[in-house]
């Protein structure tokens, strides 16, 4: 069985609905992402503190999280590509509120808006890659759908980084508003029904079925892995740019080289680490993965003034480590719950994540400080010490993860071996 699921090729449908959701997960990230290369012209041109501006980040990750919660009973409810849709055109909505936003305070909202609706859309892509793909095809899957993240910086976060330079940063906010509506129409056209998973329901009440799925023991332990999986992103990110800006001398029209490079490293790595995820023990690439970013990010987070091509060349190592984590571990949590709880599942997942993660950025910001808005940023080595922690925490976390998703797919094989037989005799 674990061969033939190894060789199995994907058909064009699913090769499209790849491109697609690696094409929403490239809107939803860059929307997210854009906010760390543009933190030093945001925190410049709205006045903003390191502590107000961990609030703009955090923000988008509670509403997010608390979006989560409210959808995940429902999450089970409706056919998936009707969720998408709706959720996604809130995000475009949302984004477009950033675009138009002129204060700290009307930013802020923005954020919130934006969060509510695009914190979900994660959670419901992951139901239907766990819905078409099995747990041996998920390790490519989320290697292709996870590039999202170097297109992001290949090309989104460059392109928006020199419109924000060039005209004013709300133009970046709008190029991603015109490439979402693309990607919407798309998904409304070519996108067939992802229903299923309704011949599964037994909790007829919404909140019932919320309840159910967070009582559940095994799911329990994927939610608390997945939390502190998020922690050390959120903590780390949102000042890299003003870090590299204030404390590596690196000039603003140089930022869009260092995550170009950092982007096509990415790009060449991810489908590489997402084959090894199918093919080797996912927890054990977790663990090389981790000790690996542990390193970089005490690396990353003590860098003094050095060349341009170092900090290139430090960036493409932390970020190799980081994605040797992101994609084992999402298909090993994805392997927790049955059909009928995927939706609800991945709401909750997605909701603990970025609440989690909203706490980080709220944390980064009360322990980096910075004088002035052009002096160094203090205290940053710190938060490179914490995150390095938070790395180790997770390892264990993971490891029960990988236990219990071992013991579901042995339990599935145990199903068809009686049906395998029986074929047989006859």
């Amino acid at each position: 069985m674990k061969t033939a699921d190894k060789a199995l090729p994907f058909t064009s449908y699913q090769k499209f609905i790849i491109a697609i959701l690696a094409l929403l997960q490239f809107t939803i990230i860059l929307d997210f992402m854009i906010l760390s290369p543009l933190g030093d012209i945001l925190m410049k041109s709205l006045e903003i503190t390191p502590s107000q501006f961990g609030w703009v980040v955090s923000s988008y990750a509670f509403s997010a999280g608390a979006s989560g919660i409210l959808a995940a009973g429902f999450a089970d409810k409706f056919d998936r590509k009707k969720m998408l849709l709706f959720f996604y055109v809130g995000f475009v909505l949302g984004t477009l509120f950033c675009g138009t936003a002129n204060s700290y305070e009307m930013l802020l909202a923005a954020r919130i808006v934006t969060g509510l609706f695009g914190g979900v859309i994660g959670a419901i892509s992951l139901a239907i890659i766990t819905d078409m793909f099995v747990i041996n095809q998920r390790g490519r899957v989320m290697g292709f759908v996870q590039m999202a993240f170097a297109g992001s910086q290949v090309l989104g976060v460059p392109i928006s980084l020199y419109l924000a330079t060039k005209w004013n940063w709300h133009v970046a906010f709008y190029m991603i508003v015109v490439v979402a509506i693309i990607i919407g129409v798309m998904v409304l056209i070519k996108m067939k029904p992802v229903n299923e998973h309704l011949k599964f329901q037994s909790d007829k009440n919404a909140f019932l079925h919320l309840w159910h799925t967070l009582q559940n023991r095994s799911y329990q332990a994927g939610f608390i892995a997945t939390a502190f999986l998020s922690i050390g992103g959120f903590m780390l990110m949102p000042f890299g740019s003003a870090f590299l800006v204030n404390n590596v001398h690196i000039s603003q029209q140089n930022l869009p080289l260092v995550f170009m490079f950092t982007g096509i490293s990415s790009i060449i790595i991810m489908p590489i680490i997402g084959k090894l995820s199918d093919r080797i023990d996912k927890f054990k690439l977790f663990v090389g993965g981790s000790f690996i970013a542990i390193v970089m990010v005490i690396v990353y987070t003590n860098m003094a003034v050095v060349p341009l091509w170092q900090v290139i060349v430090i960036n493409m190592l932390l970020f190799m480590g980081i994605m040797s984590r992101m994609i084992p571990s999402t298909a090993l949590t994805t392997a927790i719950p049955e059909m009928k709880d995927r939706g609800a599942f991945m709401s909750i997942n997605s909701s603990l994540q970025q609440m989690a993660g909203g706490i980080a950025a709220i944390f980064a910001g009360l322990i980096v400080t910075q004088q002035t808005k052009t002096s160094p940023l203090e205290h940053y080595n710190i938060l490179g010490y914490v995150v390095a922690a938070v790395i180790l925490i997770c390892i264990y976390f993971l490891y029960r993860v990988s236990v219990l998703a071992k013991k579901r797919e042995a339990e599935k094989m145990k199903m068809q071996i009686p049906t395998t037989a029986a074929v047989e005799v006859v």
